[in-house]
């Protein structure tokens, strides 16, 4: 069993969990830990929590230390430095004529890496480009082509519904989003209804699929012809909060007839 807390760091919003490696850890705390791209700033983003080793990516990497205040200084500078690269890489970008478009740019803590955000339609050469930076800033440069979903998630926007995206405030990973949900939901299948900022699926879908489901496991399949309480047709439309659906009878009658829980069709 190890105490663990999860981290967030500026460039994502995944969970990623660390051992508390003995210190007095609290959420909202800025911390240096160290991961496979070296020292990494993050913020607290959950109480500490006892899990089992099994329910973790090993190794379980530890907390090095809380940030110090030359930490949060060192950390700020590194954010004002990303913004001037990413200036860069979008100008020198276009003098080369590639078609990319920059999302974002972020140091490592100790500035051995600098990592950079994109999209594009297709496959970009940018071993110039990269060369370029690395010139520019002495150090190793990772450009990394991103799909529209982490486009949406780095930049943010709001939904339908008006609030703030689920990605870009506390969706941790993509979850896999059909059509088969929206049509399990009844809901139309017009891509201006069904389709988030980035023009995927919404990832909404799936928040509620699994409850809608359950709820019509005792419903008859729509398009199956029944007889009930004297009154026999098509099966055209479920309503699941009233627990009842609507059958055509064979002179266009629409008839409302109450589910009986776990009726066979």
């Amino acid at each position: 069993m190890y105490n663990v807390v999860g981290i967030k760091f500026a460039d994502s919003n995944r969970l990623y969990f660390f051992d508390v490696n003995s210190l007095e850890i609290n959420k909202g705390l800025p911390v240096i830990v160290e991961t496979e791209r070296g020292l990494q700033y993050g913020i607290v983003a959950t109480d500490v929590r006892t899990m089992e080793e099994k329910d973790l990516i090993s190794p379980l990497k530890k907390i090095l230390r809380i940030a110090t205040s030359d930490d949060i200084k060192q950390n700020k500078s590194n954010i004002e430095l990303s913004a001037k690269a990413l200036e860069d890489a979008r100008n020198n970008a276009k003098k080369l004529g590639l078609n990319m478009r920059f999302i974002g740019a972020s140091f490592t803590f100790n500035k051995n890496q600098l990592i950079f955000n994109f999209v594009a339609d297709d496959r970009v050469d940018f071993r110039e480009l990269a060369k370029k930076l690395a010139s520019i800033y002495k150090t190793r440069i990772e450009l990394r082509q991103i799909g529209v979903r982490d486009k949406a998630k780095e930049v943010g926007g709001l939904g339908h519904c008006g609030r703030f995206l689920c990605c870009n405030t506390f969706l941790t990973d993509f979850d896999s989003v059909s059509i088969n949900m929206a049509k399990n939901q009844y809901i139309a299948l017009n891509p201006t209804k069904i389709n988030g900022a980035c023009g995927r699926l919404l990832c909404c879908l799936k928040y509620e699929d699994e409850q809608y489901t359950e709820m019509k496991k005792d419903f008859p399949d729509i398009g199956v012809y029944i007889k009930k309480d004297k009154a026999s047709g098509k099966v055209v439309s479920h309503n699941l909060f009233n627990r009842t659906y609507t059958i055509e009878t064979s002179d266009k009658t629409l008839v409302e007839i109450p589910l009986v829980e776990n009726e066979s069709n």
